[in-house]
């Protein structure tokens, strides 16, 4: 009897076949080629000149108001401690990114959860907490096929949320590494597009697009927000990865950048249609929405619902998810994510059978 493989539908990440490797062998060797010193000595903490060019050019502003990083989560932190001291107010999506709430506690702020919907964070919601004298310093927000939900902001959200940036005076860090994997929809603009009074910062990363092995982000802010950010990567690291950098850079420069887009949407909207399919079929008790793009898809179950000890029972089947307790500070108990973007489809279909045969044990102990 063939032994039984394990199945995440936990980790965030392509699988390697959708990974544009022999394009990302030949960036490398250009890379080593054209510029070997700046490629293979110390840089500034700026990053890599030619990424920079490459990303200012295709978020219209200027270098300047750039600073690439190790990774987006890198240029979160970054920015999170350049502007949060303990006691600031933050808000944040409920649920959102686990490691968001992590770097928010550990630099003692004070979180203000606000509810999240099909087509973004709640507004008026938000909205209320300002009117009732909310102050927060920041607003953290995933746009687009939000981690953990798969949701994204509508435009009209997006209109309102700066005008309350506007009126109540707080910075929107506007996160979107999966703006490029769009599969179904139109695309909208960001809200950096839309902000004429410098209210948003925006990161983005090259992980979810390229590899995550590059770990290259970056982030765009006001010249002076960028400069002070900057300063803080010399005390930290110096520089950036230089290598990796240039490397991206030539990706991006010869066009293999959307090619890979291309083959990582197809692949996940194939991972998507057949997560939704499974579900459907093997857990009827599943609530969910299909997302228009992205590597997440959010389940709730009946409430009472007891997730935790469905994970446990899961692993023992071989297969692993992430409950939903892990992206809000209350509740989220009868709710998981499944990340369909490293697996294939008869992985999907195999680790949701698994995952419905230990939701039924679990039902039917609940009702002995």
């Amino acid at each position: 009897m063939a032994e039984q493989q394990d199945i995440s539908l936990a980790r965030g990440a392509p699988s390697l076949d959708i990974v544009a490797v022999d394009d990302l062998r030949a960036a490398a060797q250009r890379a080593l080629e054209s510029d070997p010193k700046g490629a293979l000595s110390y840089g500034t903490s700026k990053g890599y000149p030619r990424l920079l060019e490459w990303i200012a050019r295709k978020q219209d502003v200027s270098e300047d108001q750039v600073i690439a990083t190790n990774g987006s989560m890198q240029a979160d932190v970054f920015l999170f401690q350049e502007l949060v001291e303990p006691g600031d107010l933050a808000v944040v999506e409920a649920p959102t990114y686990d490691r968001t709430l992590l770097m928010l506690q550990k630099l003692g702020a004070e979180i203000l959860p606000i509810p999240l919907e099909e087509d973004g964070i709640d507004v008026e919601a938000l909205a209320r907490e300002l009117e009732g004298g909310a102050r927060p310093k920041l607003a953290h927000v995933i746009p687009n096929f939000q981690n953990p939900a798969g949701y994204t902001l509508s435009l009209e959200k997006r209109h309102r949320l700066l005008e309350l940036a506007r009126e109540y005076d707080f910075t929107i860090f506007e996160d979107d590494p999966y703006i490029e994997l769009r599969f179904e929809g139109e695309p909208l603009p960001t809200m950096l597009s839309l902000d004429d009074t410098g209210r948003v910062v925006y990161a983005s990363s090259f992980s979810k697009t390229v590899c995550p092995g590059v770990r290259v982000g970056y982030l765009v802010g006001s010249d002076e927000l960028i400069a002070r950010i900057r300063k803080r990567g010399t005390e930290t690291y110096i520089s950036p990865s230089m290598i990796a950098q240039a490397i991206v850079a030539e990706f991006c420069a010869s066009g293999a950048i959307d090619r890979s887009i291309e083959t990582v949407k197809a692949a996940l909207r194939d991972r998507r249609d057949a997560t939704g399919a499974a579900l459907e079929r093997e857990l009827p008790d599943a609530n969910f929405n299909l997302p228009q793009g992205g590597y997440f898809l959010w389940v709730d179950l009946p409430e009472g619902a007891d997730v935790g000890e469905l994970e446990s029972r899961a692993k023992e089947r071989g297969v692993i998810f992430v409950p939903g307790t892990d992206f809000l500070l209350e509740g989220g108990e009868s709710s998981f994510r499944i990340a369909y973007s490293g697996v294939s489809a008869k992985e999907i279909d195999e680790g949701v059978s698994r995952l419905a045969d230990a939701y039924k044990e679990l039902a039917g102990a609940a009702a002995a």
